[in-house]
């Protein structure tokens, strides 16, 4: 009987810890929810004295989503090696898009955003933010990724400080047409991706146009000029988050943009055209009303989330384009 009794009570003691694990991980899937990038600012510039100048908006937004990132319910999981963290996958796979964003905007901000031109001075502070965004998400010993991420954090707050310093003229943010498509070009790139690994969860073979049909161009690998695509079944639902998870940055990044580069885009009649592409990202972001994510036929009896993703973030990408091109116009 005190045998049984053991075994009952080890048993009923694990099944209580699984259960434990599994609330804790239904807490932690929830990503956070959007916030507002104009208030944001104006909370940190009237915390610390600042005076909300142009780029303040977008360095308080990037800082403002790291730490979202890095302080959600659980925390950072990518890297977790301990229940109930190693087991899940698909915020992991949303923050993997949330930095993937965060570092293509930093990278911008030190060699463009923060510079006159080609030949001046990088920003320092940005200088030794920027390398700690290209930690290895995936690190936990140390020193583990969120304390490399947690650091660039800190030289982003001095970098505010220094900018929203009444009457400090040595650190600055150039709002200019050629810095905002420069950057936009790379999201582009970012978007195009994104857009390539949704739509192929349904497989399909389509033309090889890697060169263009440039008979001269050549390429390291010959590859068949007909190609098939398609999603491992054990990768869709982490492409699908890291695809919501880039656009919640994006969406956040773009709301800033909209601020900082408010003169240049009336100038350049861009206004609606952001606002159009903030409103597809808008829609990435709509609740899931399904506990996986589902791979239908593109016209099956099930839906198919990735193709609706890929469908938001396809538009968006169009329209940036579109955006990019009227920046570049004189």
């Amino acid at each position: 009987m005190a045998q049984f009794f053991t075994t009952k009570t080890i048993t009923a003691g694990l099944g209580l810890i699984i259960l434990l694990f599994a609330l804790l991980g239904f807490w932690w899937s929830f990503a956070p929810n959007t916030f507002d990038v104009r208030q944001n600012a104006k909370d940190m510039a009237s915390a610390n004295g600042h005076e909300v100048v142009t780029g303040y908006t977008t360095t308080a937004t990037l800082i403002r989503v790291t730490e979202e990132m890095l302080y959600k319910n659980g925390g950072y999981l990518t890297n977790d090696v301990t229940p109930p963290g190693i087991f899940m996958d698909n915020i992991p796979s949303w923050e993997f898009g949330v930095l993937e964003m965060s570092r293509d905007l930093a990278l911008s901000m030190r060699k463009d955003f923060s510079r006159s031109q080609s030949q001046s001075l990088e920003n320092p502070q940005l200088v030794a933010a920027q390398p700690f965004f290209n930690n290895d998400s995936n690190k936990w010993i140390l020193p583990s990724s969120e304390s490399r991420y947690e650091k660039a954090v800190e030289q982003l707050y001095l970098y505010q400080a220094e900018l929203g310093k009444v009457g400090n003229s040595n650190t600055q943010f150039y709002a200019r047409a050629d810095n905002l498509r420069d950057w936009l070009k790379q999201v582009e790139k970012r978007l195009g991706s994104l857009s390539q690994k949704l739509s192929a969860s349904v497989g399909s073979d389509v033309i090889n146009t890697e060169l263009a049909g440039d008979a001269d161009a050549r390429q390291s690998t010959p590859q068949s000029s007909i190609m098939t695509n398609k999603t491992s079944w054990f990768m869709l639902d982490n492409n699908f988050y890291e695809a919501r998870g880039a656009s919640w940055a994006l969406l956040h990044f773009l709301k800033a943009v909209e601020v900082d580069f408010k003169d240049v885009l009336e100038k350049k009649n861009a206004t609606v055209s952001l606002r159009q592409i903030i409103r597809e990202l808008e829609a990435t972001q709509e609740t899931i009303f399904t506990p996986v994510i589902l791979n239908g036929d593109g016209f099956g009896m099930l839906a198919n989330h990735s193709l609706v993703m890929a469908n938001y973030i396809s538009r968006a990408n169009a329209a940036l384009i579109e955006l990019s091109e009227l920046l570049n116009q004189g």
